[in-house]
């Protein structure tokens, strides 16, 4: 087994155990185990538990991110589409066996006292959401898109921790509604013209 190879096995199950049990119960050794790799492979790969968790974070970001963009570049008709497929896709996410809420903020709230690390890596995914968020909203005609963006992140970790808490996949279809609202009251500021809630070509 290759460097490349075993570094994708620990990973692999470092993102499993790490998103289901929480960082701070799994141990090494463990890991080592769930991965099938030697110990000192494992320490090859990653000289530290906290260089581990940085990697696995990162790699959840970008998948995470890139499934997000795929899906609604695939189901939405047009631009003021593409805000609301944000929250369809949280629907299908909540509903998936072994969801476990946000990643980030579940290692946030275990490490981010003591790891600055963490807090960087949580940090720059909640910016670069919201990053893609404004992207989006960008395309609409709104009076202030930037703080229609900032008031759609906060609806979508909102709708992620309810969903995580209280078991609730239906969080996502609440924020979708609160979306909808914002959506449209923005609109109506922006003046005459298209509302933010119509689809393109109308």
């Amino acid at each position: 087994m290759d460097l490349d190879e075993a570094r994708t096995r620990i990973l692999d199950a470092a993102e499993k155990l790490f998103y289901d049990r929480g960082i701070q119960a799994v141990g090494m050794d463990e890991l080592r185990t769930a991965a099938g790799v030697s110990l000192k492979r494992l320490y090859q790969c990653f000289p530290a538990k906290h260089d581990l968790v940085e990697a696995y974070l990162r790699r959840r970001d970008g998948r995470w991110r890139a499934a997000l963009a795929e899906y609604v570049d695939a189901h939405a008709d047009g631009a003021a589409d593409r805000p609301l497929a944000v929250f369809d896709w949280l629907g299908e996410w909540f509903a998936e066996d072994g969801f476990r809420g946000c990643a980030f903020l579940n290692a946030y709230g275990e490490l981010g006292a003591t790891s600055d690390r963490v807090g960087r890596v949580a940090r720059e995914h909640k910016e670069a959401l919201r990053g893609y968020v404004a992207g989006l909203v960008r395309a609409l005609p709104v009076a202030e898109p930037e703080v229609l963006a900032g008031q759609l992140a906060l609806l979508i970790d909102g709708a992620i921790a309810d969903a995580a808490l209280l078991g609730e996949p239906s969080a996502a279809w609440q924020a979708r509604t609160a979306a909808v609202a914002l959506m449209a009251a923005a609109g109506s500021a922006a003046g005459p013209g298209r509302r933010a809630t119509e689809p393109d070509g109308t």
